[in-house]
C-alpha cells in the first residue's frame, strides 16, 4: 500500500472507543441505588478510600483525557477535560462532602461527551 493511502482519516464521533465510553460509565453511573434514580460508579466507592481512592480514579480519568489528546481534540477542549478532572479530584478528596459530591458531578461522563460533541462538529 502506498504510504499516501495509509493516511487516516480525520477522526468523527463514532471513533470514540467504546472501551472508553465503558470506562467513563464504570467510574460515574454503573451501580443504581435501589429504590432511587441515584447512579454512581466507581469514582464513588473508590474515593471513600482517603487520598489513594481519589488519586486511582483521576489516573482512569486521565486515561479517557488521553484517548482525547489521540483523537486530536482541540486544546481548549482538552483544558475543560482537565478542569473537570481538576474540580473532582479536589473536591472528591474533602472527606464525606467529597463523597457526596462524587455522586452528582460525573466528570468522566462529562468528558466523554466533550470529546463525542468535539469530534461530531469536526466532522459536521
Amino acid at each position: 500500500m502506498p504510504k499516501s493511502a495509509s493516511i487516516a482519516a480525520t477522526p468523527t464521533a463514532s471513533t470514540v472507543p467504546p472501551s472508553v465510553e465503558r470506562l467513563a460509565s464504570l467510574l460515574d453511573d454503573r451501580f443504581r441505588i435501589p429504590g432511587t434514580d441515584v447512579r454512581f460508579g466507581l469514582d464513588s466507592l473508590i474515593g471513600l478510600i482517603p487520598v489513594v481512592g481519589d488519586l486511582f480514579t483521576a489516573g482512569a480519568g486521565a486515561v479517557i483525557l488521553g484517548w482525547a489528546v489521540k483523537l486530536q481534540v482541540r486544546r481548549r477542549t482538552i483544558l475543560r477535560m482537565v478542569l473537570n478532572l481538576f474540580v473532582d479530584w479536589l473536591l472528591g478528596s474533602v472527606p464525606l462532602i467529597g463523597d457526596l459530591f462524587d455522586l452528582s458531578f460525573k466528570a468522566n461522563l462529562r468528558n466523554v461527551e466533550l470529546m463525542r460533541g468535539e469530534l461530531a462538529q469536526r466532522s459536521g
